[in-house]
């Protein structure tokens, strides 16, 4: 009978984690493309549907009555609704409601092809695109835990808040212009915090039916980082009409 080697045991036991290896990472990166994929087409639709609407006219007449608060406030009813309510919603029924959602952001954010002319607007985005894409894959591939640093930029987003709301009164130049300032910089590290974050959750939800729902959660927030992100810094390089 022939011997008994033990490196045999150990050579097929590699090999397994290994194949377990190579399927979770190949499940990742599918799991994070659908992320990428869905947030990127929400942007992309978002900014189609303000440029029509901007161009045909009835963004510079919508603004100018009472209609304009339901189209500001709509696009926080769709993410309260994503963010409480996605346990209890289908997949296909979560997936609704963030195209709807990028749909009205577009209407929303009509108003600046009003303000801002198309070439700084257009500028603005592609550095936006560079800016957010270097800081998702350091997310994405860094080693280092960014939870301690999401929690202090969650902190400095309130504190963000309470500055907006307060200069609504105010009406500061300077406030205003720091605001700008401290909100590009808060959302490029959410945008990182955030990658991680998501990154994360695969592992929690791998081979579950909660996994469309993460990928629709996750490409919100990815799609939140980059609007925030984009308004922000537009204030710095947008030029006037």
């Amino acid at each position: 009978m022939a011997n008994w080697d033990p490196r045999s045991t150990a050579a097929a036991a590699a090999a397994t984690a290994g194949t377990q290896a190579d399927v979770r990472d190949a499940g990742l990166r599918s799991y994070m493309l659908s992320v990428y994929n869905t947030m990127g087409s929400g942007v992309l639709l978002t900014g189609i549907v303000a440029l029509l609407f901007a161009n045909s006219g009835m963004a510079a007449q919508v603004m100018q009555t009472p209609l304009r608060w339901v189209i500001m406030l709509a696009p926080l009813a769709f993410v309260m609704v994503l963010s409480f309510g996605i346990n209890r919603l289908q997949t296909s029924t979560a997936q609704a409601i963030y195209w709807a959602f990028t749909v009205v952001m577009g209407l929303s954010m009509s108003t600046i092809f009003l303000v801002y002319t198309g070439q700084s607007i257009a500028t603005t985005f592609f550095a936006t695109a560079a800016a957010f894409g270097g800081l998702s894959l350091y997310g994405y591939t860094t080693k280092r835990d960014l939870s301690a640093f999401g929690t202090f930029l969650i902190m400095g987003l309130v504190g963000l808040l309470v500055a907006m709301v307060i200069n609504i009164f105010v009406q500061s130049t300077a406030l205003q212009m720091a605001i700008s300032f401290i909100g590009v910089l808060l959302f490029a590290g959410l945008t990182a915090y955030d990658t991680q974050k998501i990154k994360s959750m695969y592992f929690y939800v791998a081979g579950s039916d909660m996994v469309g729902k993460t990928v629709i959660m996750g490409a919100l927030t990815l799609y939140l980082d980059f609007i925030n992100m984009f308004m922000f810094l537009l204030r710095f390089m947008g030029d006037r009409r």
